[in-house]
């Protein structure tokens, strides 16, 4: 986003803290926007349909946008904030240009139709706005509605630098996963959950490649990947291919949110090593089993994770207060 849009963050941000100046609590909360935009929730609701009409990638886009804003610094919106010539900004960070733009365009169209609204005007953040439109792609691809906490001051800043060392990679074991995710306040169950979204996601080639070519001198493809499926990945991404020819992470219902993600682990179909290791680790093999079999408790699993992740590092009414 450009000089304006950060201008409208740091504009809205103080909008907010005066239009209720006696606010204190740093409390996240439902139905935060009841007595002056009480329809926020359906117009945002209203622009993500008409996108995932356009594209489905419009669900994996939205729900990695809203991780990887919350995994920084915090879900702030500041991912969304355009580099300047002074400033290398998140959403440049190498980690993050594969950041598909249909995240982008989500918030942004549903907080211009947010704002097309008088009384809606520069009161409702776009990290609140990001919140909903997840909770929305989830729930029109298949998987569970559930109640948005909303509160959520959009950040003003936004750096490249900071995103270094944040997010999850490709190739993480266990322990490195629940060490990252811990240091969140979200558990193994939370990490294992939010996982399953990679049920709607997509990748690179180049961030499996390793896998299926070079694993190992004895190896050189990954023991724990099922063969057929790893001839089928070779053949979608063959040596010297385009890295960035994108894969389904699901093989089997890729548009659906469902809990396929956990099939596919059981039998070797898990697209990363951060993936499969949920499996082949005995610590964490017992959930992935009871969620591949029982589908509404990894619904439950996965709006409790989620909820939790939408409250991390949040910049609310307290933030704000000089």
């Amino acid at each position: 986003m450009g000089g304006f849009n950060f201008i409208l963050f740091w504009s809205l941000s103080l909008s907010l803290f005066f239009f209720y100046p006696h606010l204190t609590s740093a409390q996240l909360k439902q139905n935060f926007y009841a007595n002056f935009c009480p329809n926020v929730e359906s117009i945002v609701r209203n622009e993500v349909q008409k996108k995932l009409q356009q594209t489905f990638v419009t669900v994996p886009a939205t729900i990695r946008l809203f991780f990887h804003d919350c995994f920084v610094q915090g879900c702030d919106a500041s991912v969304i904030i355009a580099s300047t010539a002074n400033n290398k900004a998140e959403k440049d960070f190498a980690d993050n240009l594969s950041l598909a733009g249909d995240g982008f365009d989500t918030v942004i169209k549903a907080k211009a139709a947010v704002d097309a609204v008088p009384s809606c005007k520069n009161k409702v953040s776009c990290a609140d706005i990001l919140a909903i439109a997840t909770r929305d792609v989830i729930a029109l691809s298949g998987g569970p509605s559930y109640a948005v906490e909303l509160g959520r001051l959009d950040g003003l800043s936004s750096t490249a630098a900071s995103v270094e060392g944040k997010l999850p990679q490709p190739e993480f074991n266990l322990n490195q996963l629940n060490s990252l995710f811990a240091t969140h306040g979200l558990t193994q169950t939370d990490m294992i959950a939010l996982s399953g979204a990679h049920t709607v996601g997509f990748s690179h080639c180049s961030k499996f490649a390793s896998r299926i070519y070079n694993f190992s001198s004895q190896n050189p493809v990954d023991p724990t990947l099922d063969k057929s499926y790893a001839s089928q990945l070779k053949s979608m991404c063959p040596k010297n291919v385009d890295p960035n020819i994108a894969i389904n992470m699901d093989p089997t219902t890729p548009n659906t949110f469902d809990n396929a993600y956990y099939k596919n682990l059981e039998q070797g179909k898990g697209l990363f090593t951060s993936d499969e290791v949920l499996f082949t680790d005995t610590r964490s093999k017992p959930t992935v089993n009871t969620w591949a079999n029982n589908p509404s408790a990894f619904q439950e699993a996965f709006v409790i994770a989620i909820t939790k992740l939408g409250r991390v590092g949040v910049k609310t009414w307290k933030y704000w207060e000089y």
